[in-house]
């Protein structure tokens, strides 16, 4: 029985369906002008840009110049690339454009298609931002794609690690800027920790793209950016605090695996205590008193660390260090920390050397830089079942491009075993079946440990020649990757999310091509190579199309629809045949967490023999709803996290923006005045309360603060005791010293360095004090879930002190300043005052999507030591001196 709804949807079709017909008309448009626009010569071409721009200053709209424009930006990528957008590459352009979600396909050509809707909107002349995962692809698609702008007049820019304040003020100041989401999240932060704005190097937000969006806005939300500095060394204190943990057994705690989180019982709280009693650490009577808060953090991040941190599937211990392992990719994270004392506490508990603990300086999520973009649009292959969350969050839509060739992968039904050992050998069996007949199998794995112990497996049942791309292998991974696609290949790999390079059958020419002419340099051996390897890669496709094209075998399913949607996509680009199946277990995790032994139980009563596997759509069904909930628990963990960031946020902003109009105004004495009168009018408010007698004035305190906050030693007593003075007469005469005072000070310095002076002291006392603000929120989130027991709204709680702590910041702003420039001293030694210098940073994000180095901002490389250098790009030349490029380097030892 058809419902009324999919009745409307099969005669009128889908929301979808309705709203790709409505962009025909313009294809059809665009499509019109395609001759006209062919017959115009490179420099009449190249024209258009000017005459557009023209028409834009005459009054015209963005919107009003999209035919034509997207006529011409294709014409372009023809003439310069060799490459014409298809049809549906124009809606998905256009659906950019319109500030949208364009799901598209593996394999259909995202990265051309967003050159469309960049160049129209470039031709505003506000900067375009074009957001990729790693530095790799935004290097590689800035040079390819750059090409195609450069030739239509228009500046491309690229902002990768390892630049320069100069250079990325001239990237951001280009037409177009590719870059990372880190990269721009980083340097919005470091902006606004500057004290000049000519020092500032974005220059706004106008629109983005941003590449792989489910990735960036949806996996990597999760965590904030963070640029922190460091703090007090504090390592005997986690060594100490890790060696109870041993101590307990399994009645001191309980561990939830589905909420990541673990506590301890009653019996553990007393067991604690005694020990932390015994180790002087504790204050008081109880663990959870008022002074005992960082213990408290302190042990239960110890006992995350032993039960719920597992080594070699969150992290690896690498050269003294513990490395992060992406849970979506299964990459290594080098550089990058878990914050707030979880990696101090997995640094004791594998006894290697505990770094610092950093004090987080300023701090940003996606969800909320993203958001200050006027226009913002995404692309990705997989987006549909995060739709709720961009449409809520972001205000996006996500609209599913058609693929340009009908797909013919084929989606087998899940095949579910009841135990891993059963699932293994079944695995083998299909590898070894796939492999005789020559397809190629990619086989995807959730971690680093599943993906070496199929790998053993594999080689102990006689397998020798197949790949491992994991987080151990990352340096050849675009390589390995662009290969899968030969026949015979068996690459096995953690999830594919992020990899940047389309896995195409009988391998990937270009990356072929590149390797095996890097170290040609005669010209007729060259060619003789390019044809050679052209002609062999055409023969392996053909015989990998006749094998049936890529087959996608999964070891697992993820507890994301979306991650193994993504590595289902890696077959059947381009309307290529290809086969998708998931092999599965009770034992796996998603089916533990929910419920298997009620599901093995009733296996075992159907009489399900060993090695067999249960087969039916309605398994498939079970699971996708597991992971709905899954899904949408954590869409509510995010959700809720962007409502407390949504208050930081606020603030955040206010204070960004006092910072801006403070560095723009030539004087700020004003606002100075203004800051010391408030003091003082709170002083004596303080002091001499409203219609007090004059012997209840608190005279003394008056006096001290006084002194204390404008350095003046005043003879208050004295007023105080005169015959009917108020309060009044008593304010009048604090102000009037206080301003001939800092009226001295101001003659003394001269215009110019009293300004100086003043903004100065103005702008490192607000970041002092909103650092000191941020650790307190960081505290108060914390803590503030708890009034939940006492039937109040933590959200509404939070909010309320929030902004409570924020008053104290401004009034303790307004009395530190005043303070200071009321004591401040011209040091005539002095020949130039120096600027004011930034605290030393690190820049730190969790990355859901990337395994790229995280870095340490402001630490210069040492030729001597490998560990200092970051990310190297393949070509740059090796930070060791040799004078080589990278690749020919250091670079090679790495792939050896």
């Amino acid at each position: 029985m058809v419902s009324l709804g999919g009745f409307a949807r099969k005669l009128f079709g889908s929301s979808n369906d309705r709203r790709i017909r409505s962009y025909r008309p313009k294809v059809d448009e665009i499509n019109a002008l395609e001759a006209e626009t062919k017959a115009l010569s490179d420099e009449q071409l190249a024209a258009k840009t000017a005459e557009f721009r023209k028409q834009l200053a005459e009054g015209k709209t963005l919107d009003d110049l999209l035919v034509p424009a997207f006529a011409v930006a294709r014409e372009a990528a023809v003439r310069v690339l060799g490459l014409r957008p298809f049809d549906v590459q124009l809606i998905g352009g256009m659906i950019l454009h319109d500030k949208a979600i364009a799901e598209m396909k593996t394999g259909e050509g995202k990265t051309l298609v967003a050159t469309l809707p960049v160049y129209l909107n470039a031709l505003a002349g506000k900067g375009v931002h074009v957001v990729t995962v790693n530095d790799y692809l935004a290097t590689r698609d800035s040079a390819t794609m750059g090409k195609i702008y450069g030739f239509l007049g228009l500046t491309t820019g690229v902002i990768v690690h390892g630049l320069d304040d100069d250079q990325r003020r001239a990237a951001y100041g280009c037409d177009i800027t590719y870059g990372t989401n880190n990269e721009l999240g980083f340097d919005y932060l470091r902006d606004n920790m500057k004290y000049d704005r000519a020092q500032m190097v974005q220059r706004g937000h106008f629109y983005a793209i941003v590449d792989e969006v489910d990735s960036i806005l949806v996996d990597e939300a999760r965590t904030p950016l963070i640029i922190s500095g460091p703090l007090d060394d504090r390592s005997d204190l986690y060594v100490t605090i890790d060696a109870f943990i041993p101590m307990l057994d399994e009645n001191d705690y309980e561990i939830d695996e589905k909420q990541r989180s673990a506590n301890f019982s009653e019996v553990g709280t007393e067991k604690l205590e005694n020990l932390l009693r015994q180790a002087g650490l504790l204050k008081g009577e109880s663990l959870y008193d008022v002074e005992n808060v960082a213990i408290v953090h302190h042990i239960n991040n110890a006992l995350k660390a032993h039960k719920l941190f597992t080594r070699d599937k969150d992290y690896i211990v690498r050269n003294d260090e513990i490395v992060i392992i992406d849970e979506f990719t299964g990459r290594m994270m080098p550089g990058r920390r878990y914050s707030e004392g979880q990696h101090q506490a997995l640094e004791a508990k594998e006894k290697v050397t505990i770094q610092p603990e950093n004090q987080t300086l300023a701090s940003i999520t996606f969800q909320n830089y993203f958001r200050m973009y006027k226009k913002l649009a995404g692309m990705t292959g997989t987006a549909s079942t995060e739709a709720e969350e961009f449409a809520n969050i972001y205000g996006l839509d996500v609209v599913e491009v058609p693929t340009n060739l009908p797909i013919q992968r084929i989606d087998e039904d899940d095949e579910v075993y009841r135990t891993g050992e059963e699932k293994y050998k079944a695995i083998i069996a299909e590898i070894r079946e796939a492999n005789s007949r020559g397809q190629p199998v990619l086989v995807g794995t959730t971690s680093i440990e599943k993906s070496e112990y199929l790998a053993e497996r594999l080689k102990m049942s006689g397998f020798k020649d197949f790949q491992v791309l994991n987080a151990r292998y990352h340096e050849q991974e675009a390589y390995i990757v662009s290969q899968a696609g030969v026949p015979g290949a068996v690459t096995i790999a953690t999830n594919m999310a992020g990899r940047g390079t389309d896995i195409q059958l009988g391998g990937n020419l270009e990356m072929r091509l590149e390797r095996e002419l890097n170290d040609v340099e005669d010209e007729a051996a060259r060619e003789a190579t390019r044809v050679s390897v052209i002609a062999e890669v055409k023969k392996l496709k053909e015989q990998a199309l006749a094998a049936g094209g890529l087959y996608v075998l999964a070891t697992e399913r993820h507890e994301s629809r979306r991650i193994d949607n993504q590595l289902r996509g890696r077959s059947g680009r381009q309307g290529d045949p290809g086969r998708s199946k998931f092999f599965l277990s009770l034992q796996d995790d998603l089916m533990r967490i929910f419920g298997s032994d009620r599901m093995d139980g009733m296996l075992q009563k159907l009489g399900l023999k060993e090695g067999e596997a249960i087969v039916h759509p309605w398994i498939n069904k079970a699971l996708e709803r597991a992971q709905k909930k899954v899904e949408a628990r954590n869409f509510d963990i995010r959700k809720n996290l962007l409502k407390y960031d949504d208050v930081l946020n606020d603030q955040r902003k206010v204070i960004f923006e006092q910072r801006l109009e403070l560095m723009d105004a030539e004087s700020i004495s004003e606002t100075v005045e203004d800051m010391r009168h408030e003091v003082i009018e709170n002083l004596v408010k303080l002091h001499i309360p409203e219609r007090a007698y004059a012997e209840q004035w608190d005279v003394a305190g008056l006096k001290a603060g006084v002194q204390q906050y404008l350095n003046l030693d005043l003879p208050i007593e004295a007023w105080a005791a005169e015959e009917g003075i108020a309060e009044d007469d008593i304010l009048r005469r604090i102000t009037d010293a206080a301003e001939k005072a800092a009226a001295d000070r101001a003659e003394r310095f001269g215009p110019e360095i009293m300004a100086y002076v003043e903004k100065s002291i103005v702008l490192q006392t607000i970041d002092h004090l909103w650092r000191e603000h941020i650790v307190n929120l960081d505290h108060l989130r914390s803590v503030i879930g708890f009034r939940g027991y006492a039937q109040r709204d933590p959200l509404q709680e939070y909010k309320s002190e929030a902004f409570e702590l924020f008053q104290a910041l401004l009034a303790n702003l307004r009395q530190t300043v005043t303070g200071q420039l009321m004591r401040v001293e011209l040091v005539r030694e002095a020949a130039q005052a120096p600027e004011p210098a930034l605290p030393v940073m690190e820049g730190h994000h969790i990355d859901g999507t990337t395994g790229e180095d995280d870095f340490a901002e402001g630490a210069d490389r040492n030729p001597a030591d490998p560990a200092t250098w970051g990310r190297v790009a393949r070509n740059e030349p090796c930070p060791c001196g040799s004078g080589k490029k990278y690749k020919h380097c250091h670079g090679a030892f790495e792939q050896v």
